[in-house]
């Protein structure tokens, strides 16, 4: 016997109640699908608390139960269940009104200067290869679009605007899925734009003619965005959509446009409405 039953107990419970959490994530992230934006990894946490809200009942309201009684274990998954059901579902109210990208529509009408294709985000197909020139590819147009007037960028679209899907992005992740792919998109936009700014876009997966491509909705963003070039954070570029086109500024030119984008008005001072776009 062990000398410290509890904590045997607990050491063998804690591994199983984060792998209930994970599966009822999983499960409640599928039924829901797109309409939430709730990433696996903050369902798992609400599902854990829903579990640790579950055992916390049963020691209150039920006298002399155990950890491993039938009672604790359906009272803990149903309030994992519960409440992971709770919050996903005020996420999808909260969602509901927002306008998803018509993706058919922009692929038809082509690129512009609020509209921009890649057939990949991290896959060099020249060289087929995992190449981390496709990653900083795609930062450079977000900050882009960020720091002009917004506009959206397909991944998984041919420069014609021919779906070809994320098949050979989603092969280099761990976990080929897309919720996977959306983790580590903000991931690596949070790493060389910041986290304010890896936060403003809206990612959208949608199926055109077979295959399902990821929107990446970016509104204006209310102050300047700089994409780091440098491990040691020491380079920044500010990047801005110049026509069809992504451009970095120059010193100069970057505090130019800086002023003329973001400028305040003296007007919104006095009134308290701060900065003009």
């Amino acid at each position: 016997m062990p000398h410290s039953p509890l904590l045997v107990e607990f050491a063998v419970a804690l591994p199983v109640v984060l792998l209930v959490a994970y599966v009822v994530a999983r499960v409640i992230r599928r039924l829901f699908g797109r309409r939430i934006a709730l990433e696996l990894r903050t369902l798992t946490i609400v599902s854990f608390l829903g579990i640790s809200v579950g055992l916390l009942l049963s020691g209150i309201f039920f006298y002399g139960l155990r950890l491993w009684m039938p009672t604790t274990i359906l009272l803990a998954f149903g309030c994992s269940v519960g409440l992971s059901a709770l919050v996903a579902g005020i996420a999808a109210w909260i969602r509901r009104g927002r306008v998803d990208v018509d993706v058919p529509a922009v692929l038809a009408a082509g690129e512009s200067d609020r509209v921009e294709f890649k057939e990949t985000a991290r896959w060099n197909i020249r060289e087929n290869r995992k190449d981390p020139r496709m990653e900083m590819a795609i930062a450079k147009t977000v900050a882009a679009f960020l720091n002009s007037a917004g506009g959206v960028l397909v991944i998984g679209a041919s420069d014609e605007g021919r779906a070809v899907g994320l098949d050979r992005d989603l092969a280099t992740l761990r976990t080929p899925d897309h919720d996977r792919f959306e983790l580590w998109l903000r991931d690596l936009l949070s790493t060389l734009l910041g986290r304010n700014a890896a936060a403003l876009p809206r990612l959208q997966f949608t199926e055109v003619a077979g295959a399902t491509v990821c929107a990446v909705n970016c509104p204006p963003s209310p102050k300047p965005v700089f994409l780091t070039v440098a491990k040691d954070g020491g380079s920044t570029d500010l990047w801005v959509r110049v026509g069809n086109s992504t451009r970095s500024l120059g010193v100069d030119e970057a505090v130019d446009y800086v002023a003329r984008h973001w400028r305040p008005s003296v007007l919104g001072a006095l009134t308290g409405t701060g900065p003009t776009r």
